[in-house]
Parts: C-alpha cells; sequence; structure tokens
C-alpha cells in the first residue's frame, strides 16, 4: 500500500475517516465522479440517496479496479449530495464510511444538483498505486 492513513493528534478525532493521506512514491490515479448508473446507464434507486450511494461506491470500487487502485490505496474521496438535508447527507456518509474507502480523508458537499435528471449522490477519489 502506498498510503499511509493519519489522525493528528492535536485535532479532533475525525468520524470514521483520516485527517491525512500520505503517500510514498507510486503512480496517481484520479476517478471521475461516481454516479449511481447502472451497467445500462439507468439511474438507480430513483429519490432514494441511500440505494444511490451504495450503486455509486459499485461503481467507484469499479473504476478504482480499472485504474490498478484497490480501496486501500484510496488517498481521498470527494462526497457530493444534491438537494439535502443534514438526514440525507448523514445517511450517504453513513454510506460512504461503511464501504471498503471510508478511512481516507474526505469532503462532505452539498450541492443543489448533479449532472443527471434524480441523482442524489456523486463520489470522485484519489489514490496512489505502488
Amino acid at each position: 500500500m502506498a498510503v499511509e492513513l493519519r489522525n493528528v493528534e492535536t485535532l479532533s478525532t475525525p468520524p470514521g475517516y483520516s485527517h491525512v493521506a500520505v503517500g510514498r512514491g507510486g503512480t496517481m490515479v484520479f476517478t471521475a465522479g461516481a454516479v449511481p448508473l447502472d451497467a445500462h446507464g439507468d439511474l438507480v434507486g430513483e429519490g432514494d440517496a441511500v440505494a444511490q450511494a451504495e450503486q455509486v461506491i459499485q461503481n467507484l470500487l469499479a473504476a478504482l479496479e480499472a485504474g490498478g487502485a484497490s480501496p486501500d490505496d484510496v488517498a481521498k474521496t470527494t462526497v457530493y449530495v444534491a438537494g439535502a438535508s443534514y438526514d440525507s447527507q448523514s445517511a450517504v456518509w453513513q454510506v460512504v464510511r461503511s464501504s471498503a474507502i471510508g478511512r481516507a480523508p474526505s469532503t462532505l458537499v452539498g450541492v443543489p444538483t448533479l449532472g443527471y435528471h434524480g441523482q442524489l449522490v456523486e463520489v470522485e477519489a484519489i489514490a496512489l498505486v505502488d
């Protein structure tokens, strides 16, 4: 693994993720934002942010694998939740946090809309591979 996840002792303990990812050598892998579309291009989980988040994580893991990266190589994620209440953002965050990439440093952002009609969730990642 080329990424070492760390927390900073002088900061409050983050809820499940790490403050910092340190990379040592290797190749960087950047994913596009993973979206909640199935293999046929159909939206999964119309109106259901949790179902969309689950599909997004599956799609993101497939993209990482295609780039030669594993979940342990993820150094940073950004999670976007459209038109979301705090409860919706929290539910999406729980899906991400409990996933294979959940410990990496991450930013959760509420946005007005995303690229596809009905899309509520998108996640992008940066990984570092030996």
